[in-house]
């Protein structure tokens, strides 16, 4: 496959949604399959939609993710400007055309003749009102009034828009490289808007338009413009670019976790999970709307857990890189249903990405957390630290959550542990330990610190099970985490002391053994 070009064509009208992310992911990882390039068109013709800021945060979105433009408003590029609203004056021409061919008409109808005309169908028991070939004939255009009277209206600067003249009694048909043939009539289709009253072109014009002027092959785009398909193969017939029509894919739609109806911003707010690639302020409020980057995601973790909403290898492997991704890639291997968005897959693949990295990753990883939290910390140590917490964490942020006694003696007792726990067996063995550890000297490996708590517990005829979990708690405030002596190694024999100490004097004060 020679010269695929894709393109993905967000709206800046807030932020970009995950499954737009998935759709920019899935055209990027074909185009570079297939040695293509990859363009980015801002379709901003909706001026009254445009959000300050949003366009900057696709861009920002898309880099974090790992997906290069080859061509966009950022780039530049031999199709420049890469911004409708840039394009606008072209538009109008392909308008005409369709007019001068009898495949559009002007339409002066206002806004209280078209409510007008909604309320006489909705009377009339008609289940969807829409401008079509069949209300078009009573409503105030260039198909109904005199020509006369058309040139006048248009002479005199009368607000009129572009509609498209959609055929009567025709079978549209599309070969979706996902779905296969959809066939839709012409009679369930609405005469859309093509060019607006301030002369923007709608979507399905400046789309179709742009779409042929810059060459492209393909368009990978979400099901909810697959109603739309039929109106834009009508579009390149009338304009004679059929032989020229890219080919379609639409992915499937992107559900909430328990499957029922589509994934919304509101799932995300009762669930706790984020639906948005990176943070988003809200302009004019103080609101800010939760992002994969800002919760602590790998950008390597989301890629894997997005590529996977849809598609699947044909294999059991669950881990990729963005190459490896590249050239396992293909649209015959995207499902034509929905797919649940499981934020506790995407958890997962954070675990294993972290899991993944090199010792000096995650120490460096851990001390950049650990500098965010303002705690000083001993570098000689955050090696060992990093590498214990390792297998416990599912984010960077956890090397704190999960690791935080490292760094600061317990302030507090596990009560449910210390009362269960914290009894005569545990006074004994602590205040035991305290002394062993304070007269032994020299090395206290994971090693050493073990073969001191066993001579402890032979010495006092005590089974570990009965203690471990209170000694834990005497040391480190839980009742749960890694390797207790691999703890007790890198605190040192002076800080163990210390803690043993404190909570010897705490628990014995608030727990009756």
């Amino acid at each position: 496959m020679s010269d695929v070009r894709v393109r993905f064509a967000p709206s800046p009208t807030g932020p970009l949604h995950i499954g737009g992310v998935r759709t920019a992911l899935y055209n990027y990882l074909f185009s570079k399959k297939h040695g293509g390039k990859m363009l980015l068109r801002i379709e901003d013709t909706d001026q009254t939609r445009f959000v300050p800021g949003a366009e900057n945060y696709i861009l920002e979105a898309l880099q974090w993710v790992g997906i290069t433009i080859d061509e966009g408003p950022t780039q530049g590029g031999p199709h420049a400007p890469y911004r409708q609203s840039e394009r606008k004056p072209m538009y109008r021409a392909y308008a005409e055309q369709l007019i001068a061919e009898g495949n559009a008409y002007y339409a002066f109808d206002t806004e209280e003749e078209l409510e007008a005309m909604k309320e006489r169908l909705k009377a009339a028991k008609v289940a969807s009102p829409s401008y079509n070939m069949v209300t078009r004939m009573q409503m105030n255009n260039s198909l109904t009034l005199p020509e006369d009277e058309v040139k006048r209206r248009l002479d005199n600067g009368e607000a009129y828009v572009i509609r498209l003249k959609v055929p009567r009694k025709e079978e549209i048909r599309l070969n979706d490289l996902i779905r296969g043939w959809v066939v839709v009539h012409s009679s369930t289709i609405d005469d859309k808007v093509l060019l607006k009253s301030d002369g923007m072109p709608t979507y399905h014009l400046a789309n179709i338009v742009d779409d042929h002027l810059m060459g492209i092959t393909h368009v990978i785009r979400g099901e909810e413009w697959l109603p739309s398909a039929p109106l834009h193969v009508l579009l390149y017939r009338f304009l004679g670019w059929e032989s020229t029509m890219p080919k379609f894919a639409h992915l499937p739609l992107l559900l909430k976790p328990d499957g029922n109806g589509k994934l919304s911003k509101r799932d995300a707010d009762a669930g706790g999970f984020p639906v948005f690639p990176i943070d988003w302020k809200v302009p004019g409020t103080e609101d800010t709307w939760i992002g994969f980057r800002d919760q602590g995601y790998l950008q390597e973790a989301v890629v894997n857990f997005l590529a996977f909403l849809g598609w699947n290898p044909g294999t059991q492997e669950e881990l990729f890189t963005m190459e490896q991704l590249i050239q396992e890639f293909s649209i015959e291997r995207i499902g034509k249903s929905g797919t649940k968005f499981d934020i506790n897959k995407a958890k997962w693949y954070n675990q294993q990405y972290l899991r993944l990295k090199s010792d000096a990753e995650l120490q460096q990883l851990m001390e950049s957390v650990l500098q965010a939290e303002g705690v000083s910390y001993d570098s000689t140590t955050i090696g060992a630290i990093s590498l214990l917490l390792k297998e416990r964490v599912t984010f960077a942020q956890d090397f704190w959550t999960e690791g935080k006694f490292f760094f600061q003696a317990p302030l507090s007792y596990d009560s449910a542990v210390a009362s269960s726990k914290w009894n005569s067996d545990a006074i004994q063995v602590s205040k035991a330990l305290q002394d062993k550890l304070q007269s032994h000297t020299g090395d206290l490996s994971p090693e050493t610190a073990k073969h001191l708590f066993h001579e402890v517990l032979d010495e006092q005829g005590i089974k570990i099970g009965k203690v471990m979990q209170a000694v834990r708690l005497a040391i480190t405030g839980v009742g749960a985490g890694p390797d207790l002596m691999h703890i007790i190694s890198i605190l040192g024999k002076d800080e163990t002391v210390q803690r043993l100490q404190s909570a010897l004097s705490t628990l014995s004060e608030t727990v009756k053994p």
